[in-house]
């Protein structure tokens, strides 16, 4: 009877080791695939966040004028100034992108005499007096102008001021000498804001 009772007991305590042994390998087995399911998620929104970064370097205003021809002369002058870069990363900017016709009314000595080394801060102060802050899309621009009296005044990244106005439908934009560009291709978008071409390279008073 006692040897009976041992066998038993023993027969318990294997019983128990081994419930406790099947518990542990569960247990093993869910923290596995809990950490194998936390790394693909890991992985794929890593993934996700680069494929959103490639997209948006894509599409950016850099990107949009690099892939343009008619804003050749643009993207050579950014490059020159140093700040392609700039308009690469993230932000919300306004530009009003003088066309190469624009640029080609310009005097070739003037504008070889801006792409000179020498010369950096000139034309970097130049390009920035196109660029405003934020993104003005064609038809919130177009309320601004109406809701000011047909006279809108923007400030730029250089400082001074743009004024905005409509003619004959059409966005004015004049320059701090005076000088009035149209903008005759509004709102290609990108990534990091809105491009508007214009007809004319704005020229600011300093």
């Amino acid at each position: 009877m006692k040897f009976k009772s041992i066998v038993l007991s023993l027969a318990v305590v294997g019983m128990l080791f081994t419930a406790c042994d099947d518990t542990k390998k569960k247990e093993e087995e869910a923290k596995a695939e809990a950490e194998k399911m936390e790394m693909e998620a890991k992985m794929k929104a890593e993934e996700e966040a680069e494929m959103a970064k490639m997209e948006f370097e894509k599409n950016t205003i850099a990107a949009k004028a690099m892939n343009n021809q008619t804003y050749s002369t643009l993207v050579s002058a950014l490059k020159t100034a140093g700040l392609a870069e700039t308009f690469m990363g993230e932000g919300e900017f306004t530009v009003f992108a003088p066309t190469n016709d624009a640029f080609a009314a310009v005097p070739k000595a003037t504008l070889d005499n801006l792409m000179k080394p020498e010369n950096k801060e000139q034309l970097q102060n130049l390009l920035k007096y196109h660029v405003v802050s934020g993104e003005w899309k064609a038809a919130d621009v177009i309320k601004a102008i109406e809701d000011n009296n047909n006279a809108y005044s923007v400030t730029t990244l250089q400082g001074e001021n743009l004024t905005l106005s409509l003619k004959d439908g059409k966005v004015m934009v004049k320059d701090a000498k005076g000088k009035t560009a149209t903008v005759a291709d509004a709102d290609m978008d990108a990534s990091n804001g809105v491009i508007h071409g214009i007809d004319a390279v704005l020229m600011p008073a300093n």
